[in-house]
Formats: C-alpha cells, structure tokens, sequence
C-alpha cells in the first residue's frame, strides 16, 4: 500500500470535519438550505449537489489509488464517528440528539458517496485488465494461426513447383501444418471454457526426432527467404516429458525470428544437447545482435525489436509462455554485432538418463 501524499490527506478526513462543522453551524442558525448545500440531505436523493458529495468521491477514488479495499473505506468514515463519540465521552460534553443525527446523516452520505467512487473505478480497473488480456489471447491465437497457414502454404507452393506427390515428405509437413491448427483451435476453445490457461499433453519422445521434424519444417521458409538452415545432430537417446505441441510452437517461433532478424542470406543454426539433468535446445543466428535493454525487453508481448515490422511481435512472448508451461526458461544471449542465442532450458527425462548410463 502507498503512503497519500499531502494533498490527498486533505481531501479525506480533514475536509469532511470542515464539512461536519459548518453543517452544525448552519442547522443552529436555522439555515436548513445551506446546512443541505454542505452535506446533502438524509435520503442521498440529490447528493450530488452537495459539498461533502464532490470531496467524499474524490476521496473514495484517492483510497482506490493507494491500494485500500472497499471495507478500509468504509472503516475510514466509522472510525471518525468513533473517535468523535469517544471524545464527546471523555471531555464530558452534552452531544445533543439532533447533533447526533446531522453526524450520521454527514457519515452516511460519505460513506455512500466515497463507496460509490471506489466502486465504479475499481470495476473500470478491471475491465480494462480483462479487455487488456482478452486482446493478448487473440493477438496469440491470431499469431499461431497464421504461423500454421504458412507453413502449409510453404508446403502447397513446393508440392505445385516440383510436382511431388502428396505422400512424401513435404505432403507431411502439410498434413502437420493442418494438424496443428485444429489442435490451437481446440486448445483455444478449451482455454475460454476453463479460464485458467492451456492444459498440457505431456508424453515422453526422443529429442532426436523432435529436432529433426523441426528442421524439415523449418527448411522450406528457409529457402524461401534465402537462409541456410544448419540442424546439428543430437545425442539418440535424449528423452523429454513435455507437452510436444507447445514445444514445437516455441522452437518455431524462435526459428521463425531467426530468420526474420538474422543477417541477409546468412545461417541459422538449431541444436540440442543435455546439460547435466537439463536439456538446452538453441536458435543462433548471424544478425546484428541485441543491445542489453533490447535483450531485456525481447520478451514482452507486442514489442519488434528490428527494422522489418510484420506481424503481431508475439513470436518469442508466445515462445516463453510455452516453454514456461512445461516446467522450462527461455532466455537470450546476444552482444551487438554478434547475433543471438536463443536457449530454451527443460528438464531432462529420468528415463533417458537411465537409458544413457545402461
């Protein structure tokens, strides 16, 4: 919670007792119309139009800034009647009915009025966070679908040119392509139904062969934007217990910038190897590199770092939840002028250790 600031101390307890004072003052002279004017009157039904309303709904949204809860609010107004009664108690002074009654009627419409405030922007608050993550979830939805409709397009376009039958291997990339959108439209719908994220789909498979399927994938948009892709082997018997889906997402996606960013006509270079009970799949590529506050913020939904701006800028955002999800780190290592590393950090199947010491 925030400490207020001087100015928002002044228009909470100290301005309302002004208030309470002059309402007292005016009731005893008998002017009833300026004691209303000041705090309004007992049924709230014109509170609008009086003093204490303005200051009670400035006050109520102040409280909502420094981080109090609605019942701090209204503790706020019930302490004040505590400490005047307490202290009408101690210094043995008659609190007369009357008086009592313009307190509560004082209280009673600060309370409402401050509650109100605090209410109506608390609710503002949270629906523009709502509509802030809705918009991220489509923006991610938006962004994988399109990956996926390339891919098959890459695949289309290879099968038209070099007159390949469907039962090869770019006839299966196409058919993953198709694949893997139906498996994001039916995660997506599930995430609406269950609010609380994708659920995973963890089986256990042979890096080897992910790395591999990759590669092929990878390849036709490598060739098309006039990159060399180099997949380097990998070790047989590396297991991995993940969600395979999201996997492929992240490593895509970090191969997918890669080629977007790195220099022209340059290479990409895609491994993976076991670090101790970890295993560390890498993107590198030969671009320019990153600076340590564009590293930083890399990550960040909606950011593009580089000169070509297409698409959302939610490949590597996109990339990090995935990766985050089972249980792994996605990190960059970069140095202007040196390109970059993108490592995904997972842990490593028990069983694929045991495989490798047997």
């Amino acid at each position: 919670m925030r400490l207020p600031t001087e100015s928002q101390l002044q228009q909470g307890i100290p301005i309302f007792l002004d208030q309470l004072i002059r309402t007292l003052k005016a009731e005893e002279a008998g002017q009833m119309v300026k004691s209303l004017a000041i705090s309004g009157p007992a049924d709230g039904s014109t509170l609008a139009t009086s003093e204490l309303a303005d200051s009670a709904t400035l006050h109520g949204g102040q409280l909502l800034a420094l981080g109090y809860s609605v019942s701090q609010v209204v503790h706020d107004y019930g302490d004040l009647c505590q400490a005047v009664s307490d202290l009408a108690l101690v210094l043995d002074v008659p609190f007369a009915v009357e008086e009592f009654r313009t307190l509560n009627r004082c209280l009673d419409n600060g309370i409402a009025e401050a509650v109100s405030e605090f209410t109506q922007q608390r609710d503002v608050l949270i629906a523009n966070e709502q509509a802030r993550e809705l918009s991220v979830r489509i923006g991610f939805l938006a962004h994988e679908l399109r990956n996926h409709l390339g891919t098959a397009g890459l695949a289309v376009a290879a099968l038209k040119q070099g007159g390949m039958g469907m039962s090869g291997a770019t006839g299966a990339v196409l058919d993953r392509s198709l694949v893997s959108l139906r498996t994001l439209i039916d995660r997506s719908l599930a995430e609406v139904r269950v609010e609380a994220g994708l659920t995973l789909q963890r089986s256990v498979f042979f890096v080897s062969n992910f790395i591999a399927d990759l590669g092929y994938s990878a390849s036709l948009e490598a060739a098309l934007l006039r990159c060399i892709l180099v997949v380097e082997d990998v070790a047989p018997l590396l297991q991995l217990n993940a969600d395979k889906d999201l996997l492929l997402s992240a490593v895509g996606n970090l191969l997918q910038n890669a080629f977007k960013f790195g220099a022209p006509n340059g290479s990409v270079v895609l491994r993976a190897y076991a670090s101790g009970e970890r295993i560390r799949i890498e993107v590198e590529d030969d671009g320019s590199g990153l600076s340590p506050q564009a590293a930083g913020e890399m990550f960040l939904p909606f950011t593009q770092g580089g000169a070509n701006k297409t698409g959302l800028g939610l490949g590597l955002s996109i990339a990090k939840r995935s990766v985050e999800a089972n249980g792994g780190a996605l990190s960059v290592e970069s140095a202007p002028g040196h390109g970059c590393v993108f490592i995904i950090d997972l842990p490593r199947h028990a069983g694929s250790s045991a495989t490798s010491a047997a």
